[in-house]
């Protein structure tokens, strides 16, 4: 793992275990968690087993994804989370309890669709936690001018951070200039005003050759991150893919593993595989993996 992995200092590699180890968890039948009151967690969230989550963040995460419900998460914990909620039914109601939890016990950000920016930047004002919209999720079929558009809205109302879906079609389609130019221009919006881009290239969809095209023109086009799902796709990270994507990227850009990441195995073959992050918006399972 270290020749993989020396280029990076541990705040990078704390960057990893993130969302994805939770984000692409499946949710399992069961009772909810008597605590966060989630049926996903089968009593593992990050306040039932807060050691387990330590045992995640000692192995390189820099962040770990929550639900909502969550309470009494201790303070070492908390800032290593994104709050996140995409979901196309939440509500107004669920996003101030997202903001509310995440003010409550100091998240690093709370992930949401642009329509609850304005929102979001309202309840936590003047508070440390960040937020952080997706553009042109999850499809990114639309224009670049749109997703330009909506970076700059999203950034002038409050947002920090924004996760970009490519122009998918355009890329199997070979008209890479019209890709790199979509990019481009959410990341020159973005980057104007002080926030970072990752750039989601939904690896399912994609041969092998069209995910080196589509991470070499993020690269062209100056984003700070490739990130290989939506979370809405047919599938997710796989080793394979991480090995590729950093090959391709190199040491200048991050590498986020997105989906599919299920037992702490899995989590730790992306770190070795060169993943800089590792998301999720499910329950913090593999920590009793880790823990063990």
């Amino acid at each position: 793992m270290s020749s993989n992995l020396g280029h990076y200092t541990l705040d990078q590699l704390v960057d990893l275990i993130t969302r994805e180890v939770l984000a692409a968890y499946p949710p399992t039948a069961g009772q909810p968690c008597a605590v966060c009151n989630t049926d996903s967690c089968n009593g593992q969230c990050v306040q039932t087993n807060p050691d387990g989550a330590r045992q995640v963040f000692d192995a390189g995460a820099d962040r770990l994804t929550t639900r909502l419900g969550v309470k009494n998460v201790a303070a070492d914990i908390a800032s290593k989370i994104d709050h996140t909620l995409l979901k196309p039914q939440g509500t107004e109601e669920q996003i101030r309890q997202l903001c509310a939890e995440a003010r409550e016990f100091q998240f690093a950000t709370v992930c949401v669709n642009p329509t609850w920016v304005p929102l979001c930047a309202q309840l936590l004002a003047g508070n440390p936690v960040r937020v952080c919209a997706v553009i042109g999720f999850p499809l990114g079929a639309t224009l670049p001018e749109v997703k330009a558009f909506e970076s700059q809205r999203c950034v002038a109302l409050g947002a920090q951070e924004l996760d970009m879906v490519i122009n998918i079609g355009a890329l199997k389609s070979r008209q890479y200039d019209a890709v790199e130019a979509d990019i481009e221009a959410v990341v020159m919006t973005a980057h104007s005003l002080g926030a970072s881009v990752k750039v989601i290239i939904e690896t399912a969809y994609l041969t092998d050759e069209e995910k080196v095209e589509a991470c070499a023109l993020a690269k062209a086009a100056r984003a700070d991150y490739v990130k290989t799902s939506t979370g809405f796709g047919p599938g997710g990270a796989t080793v394979e893919d991480i090995v590729l994507m950093r090959r391709v990227v190199g040491s200048e850009m991050g590498v986020k593993a997105a989906g599919g990441v299920k037992t702490a195995e899995d989590a730790k073959a992306m770190i070795a595989a060169g993943a800089t992050r590792i998301g999720a918006s499910a329950g913090v399972k593999i920590v009793s993996e880790l823990k063990q």
